[in-house]
């Protein structure tokens, strides 16, 4: 197998604005592994907030040699000894995992969510992300959404009541809402899911800080929405550490090393009776058609991250009328690649 990479940089259509940092740009690395002629293809997404670049990434990825495998079908033992190679490094771990998967998918004639059984009618609806910013630019970008049948709006700052009434102002779709971490007390965060749930919310993503882990608690048991664990949520141990403190789990393909650990996270999660949610940096549609071969099993979607950028060099799962299309191609599900 032949394992190639270089660096690319997404453009955000907005600037995109979270609790606790804004951006216009993305990083990302992409990857092929080639195999007898059919290539597969991933992606390494890497916001600052994860603590990779382009030089980490390329660091870790020059270190893989996967030309010691003649036998691209042994994936647990290629995908076993990349994870092996350092500690952490999630999202190149992920470029990796991604681009073989494609390879094995298209080696076998077939998407990944068919080889795992799941029905593609069962897909969610996605929702549209709706990042910090004024309220006209908060307007403008409802209007974008329009296609979307869910909204999810960033908070965590003083203006959090303010982002929710711009946003219903011009709609009452459902919304759904990302705290990232912002709101540290714990009777404070119950009111404003009160106050959110009257306003049409239905969900509340990692409302509290992840290390507040017994407040976190309480919260979830008295809340009237439930409650999904982000920042606190990387890999499997992670699933069992957010038993009993949230409702559910966000599951992101950049931060649990791939699709082959997100599939065993979905199971064990239904496993332990706990929602799953999918979700994605700002991606291109190489990793949001990874993800969503998952798609028809989780509760929850948020795979909108190459909806937020403008220069795409894939083309492969599609939103129509605000619901997830798998495409029927093999693999990952790409469609179309301009690389």
């Amino acid at each position: 197998m032949k394992f190639t990479f270089k660096p690319f940089t997404l453009e955000l259509k907005h600037v995109f604005t979270i609790a606790t940092s804004s951006r216009s740009t993305t990083p990302v690395m992409l990857t092929q592994i080639e195999y007898e002629g059919v290539i597969g293809y991933g992606e390494a997404s890497m916001p600052p907030y994860l603590g990779e670049s382009h030089e980490t990434v390329s660091k870790f990825l020059f270190k893989v040699d996967l030309s010691q495998f003649n036998d691209p079908f042994k994936m647990e033992e290629i995908l076993d000894y990349v994870d092996g190679i350092e500690e952490k490094n999630t999202a190149a771990k992920a470029a990796v995992d991604i681009a073989l998967h494609d390879l094995v998918g298209k080696l076998m004639g077939q998407p990944w969510y068919k080889v795992w059984g799941y029905d593609e009618s069962k897909t969610p609806h996605t929702s549209f992300t709706i990042g910090i910013d004024t309220a006209e630019v908060v307007k403008q970008k409802v209007k974008e959404a329009d296609p979307y049948s869910i909204l999810k709006v960033k908070l965590g700052r003083e203006t959090d009541k303010e982002m929710i009434e711009t946003i219903r102002s011009v709609t009452n779709k459902p919304l759904v809402v990302d705290v990232n971490q912002g709101w540290t007390d714990k009777h404070f965060a119950l009111d404003m899911i009160h106050w959110l749930n009257e306003r049409g919310v239905k969900m509340v993503e990692q409302p509290m800080p992840k290390t507040q882990l017994d407040d976190m608690a309480w919260l979830t048991e008295n809340s009237p929405l439930p409650t999904f664990a982000d920042e606190l949520l990387q890999r499997i141990p992670d699933v069992i550490k957010a038993q009993g403190i949230y409702s559910g789990i966000n599951i992101k393909l950049m931060k649990c090393t791939g699709l082959r650990e997100a599939h065993k996270m979905v199971n064990l999660a239904k496993s332990l009776d706990m929602q799953v949610m999918l979700g994605c940096m700002t991606e291109t549609s190489c990793a949001i058609s990874a993800i969503s071969q998952l798609a028809p099993e989780a509760d929850w979607a948020d795979i909108d991250g190459n909806l937020l950028i403008g220069n795409d060099p894939f083309e492969g799962t599609l939103v129509v009328n605000g619901k997830l299309k798998l495409a029927d191609a093999p693999g990952i599900g790409l469609t179309e690649v301009r690389i």
